[in-house]
């Protein structure tokens, strides 16, 4: 606890020795934005028959507001599956944060802070990746949206783009064989500030179309029951350039003690945009996917419970976007589960926007 006051203090001076008297004709401004998202899925697992559902999965509405030059107020809020009902559907702070921007290389945050890890985690909204759903690797190895009250630091300079973080820890008594960490985020309600989680990333987009980065996040997570140091590393890059757009990630999230010893996924994305060939006069871009995600890679139990949550998945799809705002998307994917190769198909369709 100590640390995290002291790092608080420190960042707080540092804002009061930065910050320059505010520009008098400068008039503070409130802007709304959001996205949002409607999702038709049809799932078979194995010989069973077909569930088919109809989901505005997300509605999120962005509030920010400048105070002056310097000093700004970013906040989401998200409503899950329309309403919320015997503990279904989320409504949720994904963010709520004060910023001050001192200039393009240094900036400091202070409230709900989203992770920074990966390249779905800090955007997320539909226009940004290929596929109806987020791919599996951000929902099963990096939990994506995962959020948390904390302190950061963030900064561009010559090229690199890096953000670091102390936030809330995880519960490790909820890490599990089915999503790993996914279920150990406090999600900012009256969170243990016992133990903070220490995240950092650096991306490199000097290069033209590329962007290309790696992330860390450690925490020595307490929980009623027991204690486990967390890391994770993961790796992760995009080029988007003359039509083509590719997309790689890879995380290890490594455990000292408990029920799992290592979660680890990957996935790679390859997609063009045929508008390139021929004017559509909107993007239009078939893609393939392949994956590999196993929240349970290494367990203590070892045997099947390797390969019990685990598996492997080819996907192929298209994205259609009439304008920068509105996509539409269309997939369909084969996961086999590593355990006994049992296979789940889907076909998903998808409407989404942003403003």
């Amino acid at each position: 606890m100590k640390n995290i006051l002291y790092m608080i203090a420190a960042l707080m001076l540092t804002a009061a020795t930065l910050n320059a008297q505010s520009d008098e004709f400068f008039e503070p401004k409130t802007t709304i934005s959001g996205y949002g998202e409607l999702h038709y899925n049809s799932v078979g697992v194995g010989d069973a028959e077909r569930n088919e559902t109809l989901d505005f999965h997300r509605f999120v509405l962005f509030v920010g507001h400048a105070f002056n030059e310097k000093w700004s107020l970013k906040s989401e809020i998200e409503l899950e599956h329309n309403y919320i009902r015997g503990g279904q559907g989320e409504l949720q702070l994904e963010q709520a944060y004060v910023n001050y921007h001192h200039a393009d290389y240094l900036g400091l945050q202070f409230g709900v802070l989203l992770a920074a890890s990966g390249l779905i985690n800090e955007f997320h909204e539909p226009t940004n990746f290929f596929g109806v759903e987020r791919p599996e690797y951000a929902a099963m190895i990096i939990p994506t949206t995962w959020f948390g009250n904390g302190i950061g630091l963030y900064g561009q300079y010559k090229g690199f783009d890096y953000r670091l973080l102390a936030i809330e820890g995880l519960d490790p008594d909820k890490i599990s064989y089915s999503s790993g960490i996914r279920g150990a985020r406090q999600k900012g309600y009256m969170a243990d500030a016992s133990r903070m989680l220490y995240n950092g990333r650096v991306d490199y987009t000097g290069i033209s179309g590329l962007k290309i980065g790696a992330s860390f996040a450690y925490n020595l997570a307490e929980g009623d029951t027991n204690n486990v140091a967390i890391f994770m590393f993961e790796g992760h890059a995009k080029y988007e350039k003359n039509g083509i757009i590719a997309v790689a990630e890879f995380g290890n999230i490594s455990y000292d003690k408990g029920i799992l010893k290592n979660s680890r996924g990957y996935y790679v994305d390859l997609g063009y945009d045929l508008s390139k060939v021929v004017n559509f006069g909107a993007q239009l871009a078939p893609f393939v996917r392949y994956s590999q995600v196993n929240p349970a890679h290494e367990t203590l139990a070892g045997g099947n419970a390797d390969k019990q949550y685990g598996f492997n998945q080819i996907m192929f799809g298209l994205n259609y976007k009439p304008n920068g705002n509105v996509i539409f998307k269309i997939d369909y994917n084969q996961k086999e589960r590593l355990s006994d190769n049992l296979k789940t198909t889907s076909l998903n369709l998808g409407v989404g926007y942003i403003f």
